[in-house]
């Protein structure tokens, strides 16, 4: 059967449900990448690494993946322009929406990946709050969190994934080449920004909202010259597998407390 939500039947669909099926929910962005990637980088690669993970997962339990939620918290991109956002509320009405409908369905092992930082406080909120409505093992997870060991290994200026920088720009070469703007690639360089403020000398746990462009005038976080679909290719493996044994584990499936 096909692991891909979109492609198969109701039918279909009430047959995963009745076998306890997991159902991954991918959550991207749309929104400026640098000079030289796409909009759909984030929400792109999520579902990539949804898709090759359920493949995996696949040979052992039923999986379904539904098709990436393309919009995200991108408020700090929109004055680099191409970006379009969501506020809290209506980000959180989206995902409630999606997860009752598949709770109604009868699915209760949902996972919710998230391919998007700006994502990330939202959706702790989100998970712990339809946890508590729902009263069921609702998780969610960034690919690049749960598979960081290994992205680090393979990357060769960065240690993790940053935006529009040498993880994300290797995985779009290895999936979409013609979207990827070469000629500018040796110039597709940022500051690694840590901490919360995003501001030099301040203490990193201190946080601050700041729109992107005033720490990045191209958009670029990190280094994308070095960036390659070789190394692309093994990102994409290393966050699928660790993806894949993430969603193999029992525990975490315990009915919540």
């Amino acid at each position: 059967m096909d692991i891909e939500w979109a492609r198969l039947k109701a039918a279909e669909i009430r047959g995963l449900a009745a076998r306890d099926a997991i159902v991954l929910v991918p959550i991207g962005a749309t929104e400026q990448h640098g000079p030289h990637l796409p909009v759909q980088v984030d929400s792109r690669l999520g579902g990539e690494v949804a898709l090759r993970a359920a493949r995996l997962v696949a040979r052992s339990e039923p999986i379904a993946v539904l098709p990436p939620i393309w919009l995200g918290m991108s408020e700090h991109h929109m004055s680099l322009g191409g970006t379009i956002t969501l506020d809290f509320a209506t980000m959180f009405a989206l995902v409630r929406c999606v997860i009752r409908s598949l709770v109604r369905h009868g699915f209760r092992r949902i996972f919710i990946l998230n391919g998007h930082g700006g994502n990330i406080a939202a959706l702790e909120t989100i998970v712990t709050e339809l946890t508590l409505e729902f009263q069921i093992p609702l998780a969610y997870g960034s690919y690049w969190d749960l598979a960081a060991e290994d992205i680090s290994r393979i990357l060769d200026r960065q240690k993790r994934v940053l935006h529009a920088c040498e993880a994300e720009t290797s995985m779009m070469l290895a999936l979409t080449p013609e979207l990827i703007d070469r000629d500018v690639l040796s110039q597709m360089h940022g500051p690694y920004i840590a901490g919360a403020s995003g501001i030099d000398g301040v203490n990193p746990a201190a946080y601050r909202w700041r729109n992107l462009a005033s720490r990045s005038p191209n958009g670029v976080i990190g280094d994308a010259s070095t960036a390659t679909a070789e190394k692309g290719v093994l990102l994409l493996d290393a966050a699928a597998e660790a993806l894949a044994r993430t969603l193999s584990d029992r525990d975490l499936w315990r009915t919540p407390t």
